[in-house]
């Protein structure tokens, strides 16, 4: 059943003040926490001075945020804008040839920046892809991919590379596994796509021009070969009514973001406190709740500037990149948990949906999320907080799958039919509610510690019962159900449904 129903006015209202006073509770006693124990030995490294001026120190925890943003900030500005700054001139100039300027300044860029051997170990990925691309054999394509992939994340082939690469500084490992996993991601679409090719095959050129676009080469996103070759080679170039417009207000909204990150990591502690087990265990569990899902929210919001960043300069170069994430906030069901939408849309095209069809046969979509969360660990690294991270999100994927068979056979079926669709909305919300709290403490785990969720786990589920446990299960509901109506109003505007005459002439909407 469909959530079409609107609840009560007045219900929503009740829902939006009761999650305000919930939030803005759980971030009173982070604040405390931060405040009171800011001098802790357990700080000191990811402590460091911040604002003189009002007295307060900044959390530094995140190394990957603190390189975008401060450390690497003016070169990763400089590299990009030399991009843009190329990009414009040779679309003008010789606009049938954009693809290739992309391709020949992001080479020229990754061999400045960490030199030819590196080029040359990128070179030796693709060539090897290429060849197998060319036997148009999608299983081949997949093993020679996954190999080499394993290659740079497997002891001791990860490290014999590594020390190809000459000279040394601080962002030199971020770059070595971020240019080397996204490269041989990118080149095993190129070889997949080239199966689905039924006249010829692409170029080695293509394959170049596509895997040296450097506003991807580095971080990401991945864009599919297939959607990239189609939109760097079309010369038909033009914007859309108010497109400038948008690209300038999303790069403010970005530097906004920023400056409200900065002033939380001023504020709150989010990501220092939970690594300090001996504090996390005298907290409250309302503060509990809060770190928690405040580190998801975070982690939301770095990949959502980060690529945001990005993919302002590829829709500057007239590319449609992946959207950044759907808000943690906005998340009730496992099946639109993701992070990166580049790898997400990745898995899912060559991967989960080729396996798993329609997504409504139970050992079909367990053999399809099996495959692709065994090359998601693969992609992360295999270790064991990774195989623990993908082994729940799995079961969690699938049991959203078993639940909703289960209540799609009578009597459940006929029970939800004749109780009502704003009663059926607010049983699922309850039930959404409970998932919404697994997927953070799924994922927690990943972003600090498996101690850190195991112990959110056990307050809010043993020992804060039934007081915490319900309270916040309460808050979560409410939130839950203002997201569904949120959904429920974009649906109508996406899709308005016809008003049909019932009842003697009355109108409603079906």
């Amino acid at each position: 059943m469909g959530i079409k129903a609107a609840l009560p006015r007045y219900e929503l209202y009740l829902y939006t003040a009761v999650l305000a006073v919930a939030l803005i509770w759980a971030g009173s006693w982070i604040f405390e926490a931060s405040s009171e124990n800011v001098n802790r030995k357990a700080f000191k490294e990811s402590v460091k001075p911040g604002w003189h001026y009002f007295g307060r120190k900044m959390d530094v925890a995140d190394f990957e945020w603190m390189m975008w943003f401060s450390t690497f900030r003016n070169h990763i500005l400089f590299a990009l804008t030399g991009h843009v700054i190329f990009a414009k001139i040779f679309t003008l100039v010789a606009p049938k040839h954009r693809s290739l300027i992309f391709g020949v300044y992001g080479g020229l860029a990754v061999l400045v920046t960490m030199g030819w051997t590196f080029v040359a170990l990128i070179l030796s990925h693709c060539i090897i892809l290429y060849s197998v691309a060319l036997v148009k054999m999608k299983w081949m394509c997949f093993a020679a991919g996954l190999a080499t992939l394993a290659s740079i994340k497997l002891e001791p082939y990860n490290s014999w590379q590594e020390t190809l690469v000459t000279g040394s500084f601080d962002l030199q490992d971020i770059l070595f596994y971020g240019g080397c996993g996204f490269s041989i991601m990118r080149c095993m679409s190129f070889a997949l796509e080239n199966c689905e090719k039924k006249d010829g095959n692409y170029t080695f050129s293509d394959l170049l021009k596509y895997n040296f676009y450097l506003p991807f080469f580095f971080f990401g996103p991945i864009m599919t070969f297939d959607q990239y070759h189609a939109q760097a080679n079309n010369t038909k170039l033009t914007r859309k009514e108010r497109e400038m417009w948008n690209i300038t207000t999303k790069a403010l909204l970005h530097l906004g973001v920023i400056m409200v990150v900065d002033v939380f990591f001023h504020y709150l502690y989010i990501l220092t406190i939970p690594s300090d087990m001996k504090l996390v265990t005298k907290l409250s569990d309302w503060c509990l709740a809060g770190l928690a899902y405040s580190n998801l929210v975070y982690d939301w919001v770095k990949a959502a500037v980060m690529f945001g960043v990005i993919n302002t300069v590829a829709t500057l170069d007239h590319l449609d990149p992946p959207q950044p994430p759907k808000c943690i906030t906005m998340l009730y069901v496992f099946a639109e948990t993701h992070f990166d939408r580049g790898i997400n849309d990745w898995l899912c095209k060559y991967v989960y949906d080729y396996i798993g069809g329609d997504h409504d046969k139970i050992f079909k979509e367990l053999l399809a999320t099996i495959c692709t969360f065994a090359i998601t660990t693969l992609w992360l690294g295999p270790c064991e907080l990774v195989y623990i991270w993908s082994f729940f999100n799995c079961f969690g994927l699938n049991f959203e799958l078993w639940v909703a068979k289960l209540f799609s056979f009578p009597p459940f079926s006929t029970i939800e039919g004749v109780m009502g669709e704003a009663m059926s909305r607010r049983i699922r919300g309850v039930f959404n509610a409970a998932n919404f709290w697994a997927i953070i403490l799924y994922n927690v785990l990943s972003l600090n510690s498996l101690e850190f969720a195991k112990l959110v786990g056990r307050r809010l589920i043993f020992k804060g019962f039934p007081l915490s446990t319900l309270s916040v299960l309460l808050v979560t509901y409410c939130g839950v159900q203002l997201v569904k109506e949120r959904e429920r109003q974009q649906a109508l505007l996406d899709d308005p449904e016809p008003l049909k005459p019932v009842d003697g002439g009355k109108e409603k909407a079906e």
